[in-house]
């Protein structure tokens, strides 16, 4: 920017700061929260209001038209938990009314300067035109992180949704947006037990940034009713790819080690001994290999006409031990949804396996193998998006080496 501006949300080191940075980063445009006129020589071309408020900004609400803003706030309600549902119904029923000013909500104004088409500096406006109607943009607000991605929630002027932009802004994030795009291609839709997944409707280069534009849900998705119950027909079927179970091969020699192995000795490090460690309890022991979805968890599945349909693939990949999927959800699960440290997470994750590993396959020693060749792998994704240019996670490090290094004492201690 040219100048420091207060009321420039670009400014901030929040949530709405690094969001906005990465969507409205052209410094020909003009954004202004405390509700100031344009400056002269610009034009308004997008107005959001800013819910529930700049401070603790955690969506920006278009306000395009009434019909526009209550079906940003609305559309997929029923995917989202109770508390957070009725905030929306809330909001969605003041924007269905053109009265979000009740609720005292500041707006962000973005402005272009008067002579530049708006498709030339709103990502927004550039899908618009590619799609041959206009597009208007709600946009969900995390805290920065070094592997979230700003989304774009597209709908046209009757409400309809048309589709969810991901944006990749530095060297890793565009990475998993490219990689999303090619998984999306790549797997089945022949039913069964295998997840419904979107399609990729385009792809493209806007300045620095990737975007994967893929359709959207069906309109009565709903989230899981019992979200902490693994999905294991539908994780074997992605480890499997619909097929039949792979014959067990040991973990020496197999690709999925060599990948790790190379990915450790880019990292440097402990991991490197971690790995070692790994081999010399473990490499002789068999496993079945397959694919995994790569980031399995509750709030990236819902369930629409008896069908479970699975999105945010950008992490999937082959080789990888059949049960990884089972492992990541009960990690994440208790370091996300439950807040727990890294190390309860852990123990989450040791006992979601113990449950149900067997449907896997996975006796105790696969499980123990299983579960550590997983803190290993999640290790190696988080030096590389640190390594790709988005820092690391405080959640993740350096706690995870320590818990590793518990695990796996003779190559970390």
């Amino acid at each position: 920017m040219a100048a420091h501006r207060v009321d420039d949300p670009r400014e901030r080191s929040d949530g709405i700061g690094w969001v906005s940075r990465a969507i409205f980063g052209d410094p020909r445009l003009w954004l202004d929260v405390s509700a100031a006129p344009p400056p002269p020589g610009h034009r308004v071309a997008a107005r959001y209001a800013v819910v529930p408020s700049v401070a603790r900004a955690k969506f920006l609400l278009p306000l395009a038209s009434r019909r526009v803003g209550a079906a940003s706030t609305l559309a997929y309600n029923a995917l989202r938990p109770r508390r957070v549902r009725a905030n929306r119904l809330a909001v969605g029923v003041l924007a269905g009314l053109g009265a979000t000013g009740l609720a005292r909500m500041p707006v962000l104004t973005v402005a272009v300067p008067d002579g530049v088409e708006e498709t030339e500096l709103l990502l927004a406006a550039h899908l618009g035109r590619l799609a041959g109607c206009p597009l208007h943009a709600a946009i969900g607000i995390r805290p920065p992180d070094p592997h979230h991605k700003p989304t774009l929630q597209l709908f046209d002027d009757r409400g309809a949704a048309r589709g969810y932009a991901k944006i990749g802004w530095n060297d890793a994030t565009r990475a998993m947006v490219a990689a999303e795009a090619v998984a999306l291609r790549e797997l089945p839709r022949d039913g069964g037990d295998f997840p419904d997944v979107p399609r990729v409707l385009r792809e493209l280069r806007w300045g620095d940034l990737a975007v994967t534009l893929v359709e959207p849900m069906p309109a009565r998705v709903r989230r899981l009713s019992h979200p902490e119950r693994p999905e294991v027909a539908a994780m074997l079927a992605v480890a499997r790819r619909g097929g039949p179970a792979a014959a067990p091969r040991p973990l020496r020699g197999s690709p999925f080690l060599a990948d790790l192995g190379a990915r450790a000795e880019r990292a440097g490090g402990p991991v490197v001994d971690a790995v070692a460690a790994l081999v010399a309890r473990d490499g002789d022991t068999t496993l079945e290999f397959g694919h995994w979805h790569g980031d399995w968890v509750p709030w990236n599945l819902g369930r629409h006409g008896g069908r479970l349909i699975a999105w945010d693939w950008e992490n999937s990949g082959a080789h990888r031990p059949v049960g990884f999927d089972l492992a990541h959800q009960g990690f994440q699960s208790a370091l996300s949804l439950g807040g727990r440290p890294v190390p309860e997470a852990a123990a989450e994750m040791v006992a979601v396996l113990q449950r149900h590993g067997e449907a896997f396959g996975l006796d105790a020693t696969r499980r123990r193998l299983v579960a550590d060749a997983y803190l290993v792998e999640l290790w190696l994704r988080t030096a590389e998006l640190a390594a790709g240019g988005g820092g690391w996670s405080d959640r993740l490090h350096p706690v995870l080496l320590h818990v590793l290094a518990e695990r796996l004492p003779d190559g970390t201690g």
